[in-house]
């Protein structure tokens, strides 16, 4: 709001009028879409007490409060998210209401058979997932190329689709997330949970997760051409999801165990994957930064490193053997060697692709951005789960598998931030270790499950 006030300056005359700008607070900046959001949030979280109140603790109580008004900040705060909330909301009560009490009516109406079942949208996200990523990928390779070097941010139509349909493929992950969570408490008494407690449950949460935080950066920072390099990390926990459900009907909703009946889960683990899905999505932009850095190199031997991700994915199904799971050979090592052939022409198209990408900085930008977000979430998270541990086994550190890899993952982004905010840490050596803290987080996230066992092995392969 500009306010014309009579006041002195001496750059001015005296007695001229001066115009000073004052802020806008931050209430009179809410338009009406704004506040109906903000009611319609209030009004569910008022629902869903009145609803279920005699099933939840005291604690899980202040948890449903405490959500209202994050969710409306949210919404405020990025108004994208705020029309996602609504959409998958509106389409979550539709398939309640389709179910009418009775999970049978899932194989005979049509909306549940094919949509709305969680089953259902779950694999629509993973079809929508693969087909956002190839639209990328197609709009890398097509899209008309600026002045600057970056893509139109609205000119190319294919990576416009492939933004649509992540953000569809998003809406249809938490369409299948908030229906699993009522279809668990309408298997039987003592079920019902929150639908984070399985390698199953997680991957669909990491997927969903990881390409909203990406989709935030798209429209910050006005590109999409990131999303082509994005998507290959969602598609890949896509792949192995898919295998999950498969091979190991990973699907059926199971009873908790008891240390996992605990109001701490609903905290510490959406906190724990914020932190993946963002180090995850800094570490493919990493990867796009490394391709346009060294796109005009010519020596072989400089590009080993990037040629040596290759290899290394072609080498993972005999890693998948020697652990003993036969069973993964076939479907990992078509897997490993389709990944193995996308990484070899990424590097061998990698001239096209550089002049597409964002400039340096920008990637450089995102990259920190989200090992902040990332850690932040993360050092939440694992006190979260230090004071969870101290309720279900008696202490707050038991040196763990999954602890001990938690702690290994902390460190190494810890040092990154630090080398990044006290020594300027830039470019090259920050997009490698940023790209190595992946394989260190991964091996945290599942493989701690494929080759070690604890007490977190909750979601063991």
């Amino acid at each position: 709001m500009s306010t014309p006030m009579s006041t002195t300056s001496p750059q001015a005359p005296i007695g001229a009028p001066v115009t000073i700008t004052l802020s806008e607070g931050y209430f009179s900046r809410r338009n009406w879409f704004d506040w109906l959001f903000a009611l319609l949030v209030v009004a569910g979280g008022v629902f869903a007490f009145l609803q279920y109140n005699h099933a939840m603790d005291g604690y899980e109580k202040g948890i449903l409060i405490g959500t209202v008004p994050v969710l409306i900040w949210l919404g405020w705060f990025w108004r994208p998210a705020a029309v996602l909330m609504l959409v998958v909301a509106a389409f979550s009560l539709l398939s309640i209401s389709l179910y009418d009490g009775d999970l049978k009516r899932a194989d005979s109406v049509f909306l549940l058979k094919y949509f709305l079942s969680s089953q259902s949208a779950i694999l629509w996200m993973c079809m929508l997932f693969f087909i956002s990523t190839i639209f990328y990928w197609i709009g890398m390779f097509t899209g008309k190329i600026e002045s600057d070097g970056v893509d139109a941010y609205r000119s190319n139509t294919m990576e416009v689709l492939g933004s649509r349909i992540t953000w569809t493929a998003v809406g249809m992950a938490l369409i299948g997330t908030m229906v699993r969570w009522y279809e668990s408490h309408h298997i039987g008494a003592g079920i019902g949970h929150i639908p984070v407690s399985n390698l199953y449950e997680v991957f669909v949460l990491f997927c969903w997760m990881t390409a909203l935080f990406y989709l935030y950066y798209e429209m910050q920072y006005r590109t999409r051409a990131l999303g082509a390099f994005v998507m290959l990390v969602v598609s890949a926990a896509v792949g192995f999801l898919l295998w999950y459900t498969l091979v190991r009907e990973a699907q059926a909703i199971q009873p908790l165990v008891p240390a996992l009946q605990s109001w701490w889960m609903k905290l510490h683990v959406p906190a724990n994957f914020i932190g993946y899905g963002t180090f995850a999505l800094a570490a493919m932009v990493a990867f796009a930064y490394l391709i346009k850095k060294q796109a005009t190199e010519t020596k072989w031997y400089k590009l080993a490193p990037l040629w040596l991700l290759g290899i290394v994915l072609c080498l993972e199904p005999v890693v998948f053997r020697q652990s003993g799971m036969q069973t993964l050979s076939t479907y990992w090592a078509i897997y490993f060697g389709i990944s193995a052939l996308i990484v070899a022409g990424i590097l061998l198209g990698r001239k096209a692709i550089a002049a597409r990408l964002p400039a340096l900085e920008v990637l450089d930008d995102v990259m920190y951005k989200s090992i902040a977000v990332g850690f932040a979430f993360f050092t939440i998270a694992t006190v979260l789960g230090a004071l969870w541990a101290a309720e279900a086994w008696g202490g707050y550190w038991s040196w763990d598998p999954k602890e001990t890899w938690a702690l290994i993952v902390w460190l190494n982004y810890a040092a990154w931030l630090h080398m990044r905010l006290m020594k300027g840490l830039r470019g090259t050596v920050a997009a490698w270790w940023a790209l190595a803290g992946l394989a260190v987080t991964t091996f945290a996230f599942i493989g701690v499950n494929m080759f070690l066992s604890g007490l977190h092995s909750y979601g063991t392969l």
